[in-house]
């Protein structure tokens, strides 16, 4: 069907006057030039020039939103690295000292060498559940003041899921990465591809060839996706993964990566995450002040192990979420002030 009544001839010329709107690759407007003419070639059979043209518009959409020569300009400050790193992660001292290396050189690059590019390092978190992996990442993003991709791996089937699908297919988009990037508008973000070792058995040797091509600092600087058909240089970007172990991961692929092993958190250090991050997360999120809300110092160890042994604090903070729940129930109910103390604790753990 003709879209907005438009003529055929009118309808081609949108599309040329769409792709001038944004500066685009060389290369690539050479490409659409070639599809434009098959456009041209298509007008001759009305149905099939609109199914054509529905499909032109749909990809040059997807090439115009893309940032091909948009980046952030990066925060290279030690000192406001430390605060950041400090604000969201207790302890984990080597771990951050780690990072700023890396914004270290990032700066003295930008200030010594500032016309060539720098690849930066690819980081792999390791670590068990909820030592904070993910949330590393995320601040790495918040310390550079660049935008985050998250792509998760955890039953990753499917290594179209992160190429794309062919124009060919009448439903076809880009795949997870060209996605990413279309929502980041910037060219250089840091990418977190979260839990690569739990891709499914069936997927897993394609998957890691696609990380092969995705982390190789000689390769993705022309990063193929198969709906967009055209090179996108990667190699701005700032990659961080995480996995539980490294036992499932290709060996090309972790020959590729920094491996910085996350430590387990012991109970006091788990006592003051709780008591300075996670609690007033939860307070905040819940609406309850802190004199709302009381909990005594002799209890965090129960809130801390309830059950056992937790190497991170996902646990911790389902408890103290948990018991904002319950508080954020009785306020409502019409008591002003709850006191949590070794009488009453069992009563509000959401384990118990």
């Amino acid at each position: 069907m003709p879209e907005e009544n438009l003529t055929i001839v009118s309808a081609i010329e949108k599309l040329r006057t769409k792709s001038k709107s944004v500066k685009l690759p060389d290369g690539l407007v050479e490409s659409l030039n070639e599809l434009f003419a098959q456009l041209e070639v298509n007008s001759k059979s009305e149905d099939t020039f609109w199914a054509f043209y529905q499909s032109a518009n749909k990809y040059l959409d997807w090439v115009i939103k893309l940032p091909w020569f948009t980046k952030s300009d990066d925060i290279l400050d030690i000192s406001h690295t430390r605060q950041k790193l400090d604000e969201n992660h207790y302890g984990l001292d080597e771990v951050k000292q780690r990072i700023e290396e890396y914004v270290s050189i990032l700066a003295l690059q930008k200030t010594r060498h500032p016309d060539e590019p720098f690849r930066a390092p690819i980081l792999l978190f390791v670590g068990l559940v909820g030592t904070g992996k993910t949330t590393m990442a995320k601040s790495i993003a918040d310390v550079l003041g660049r935008q985050l991709i998250r792509i998760p791996f955890g039953g990753l089937g499917d290594p179209l899921y992160l190429r794309g699908q062919s124009r060919l297919h009448p439903e076809a988009e880009p795949g997870a990465i060209i996605r990413g990037l279309a929502t980041a508008k910037t060219n250089n973000p840091v990418i977190l591809l979260d839990e690569i070792d739990r891709v499914a058995d069936d997927a897993l040797n394609t998957i890691m060839g696609v990380l092969v091509e995705l982390l190789d600092p000689e390769q993705n600087d022309r990063f193929s996706d198969h709906y967009l058909d055209y090179p996108f240089n990667l190699s701005q970007a700032f990659f961080v993964a995480t996995c539980n172990n490294t036992a499932r991961i290709a060996t090309a692929v972790m020959d590729r990566l920094e491996v910085i092993q996350m430590p387990s958190y012991n109970d006091e250090e788990k006592m003051m995450i709780g008591k300075k991050y996670l609690l007033p997360r939860a307070l905040k999120d819940s609406a309850i002040t802190k004199d709302e809300l009381i909990i005594n110092d002799d209890i965090w160890p129960n809130i801390v192990r309830p059950l056992g042994f937790d190497a991170g604090v996902r646990t911790l903070k389902r408890n103290i979420e948990g018991l904002c729940r319950k508080t954020a129930a009785l306020i409502l109910s019409g008591t002003p002030k709850i006191v949590i103390d070794d009488s009453n604790v069992k009563k509000y753990m959401p384990q118990w």
